[in-house]
């Protein structure tokens, strides 16, 4: 049994990231006025300052090197592949995602249709990153 190949998840997950960020700026497209609506409404406000597109490019980061690290380490229990990596991406997104979008609903801090659209775009996007690092990660 050998171990994960480092350089290849690097790559795969930096690819896995950078694609979940595309995805999500222009996914925010579709529900950027409904969120802004729903922060206003709590008194609350979402500045996009350089800050804040840093924070959200390193999520994004550690969110792929996260899921191409799950497919790694998957790999040898179900084979390499994209079934594999769809298996990763909903596992991770139900472990996290979902969870968070279950946290902003018992808040009732956005409302419900919204959550609906950032698990459906999340999923999304987690399966499109999931499958892009299968693609580029290899064993040693």
């Amino acid at each position: 049994m050998s171990g994960i190949n480092v350089n290849r998840w690097l790559a795969g997950g930096v690819a896995a990231g950078i694609l979940i960020w595309i995805l999500e700026g222009i996914g925010s497209v579709l529900y950027m006025g409904q969120m802004e609506t729903a922060l206003e409404a709590h008194n609350l406000s979402m500045e996009m300052s350089t800050a804040v597109v840093f924070i959200s490019i390193v999520v994004s980061l550690v969110a792929g090197l996260t899921l191409v690290f799950f497919y790694a380490a998957a790999r040898p229990r179900f084979g390499p592949g994209p079934k594999t990596a769809v298996i990763v991406a909903v596992a991770l997104w139900f472990g996290s995602m979902f969870l968070s979008l279950m946290g902003y609903h018992m808040m009732n801090l956005f409302p419900p249709g919204l959550l609906v659209m950032w698990g459906v775009m999340g999923l999304v996007e987690w399966i499109l990153a999931a499958l892009l690092g299968g693609v580029i990660y290899k064993e040693a």
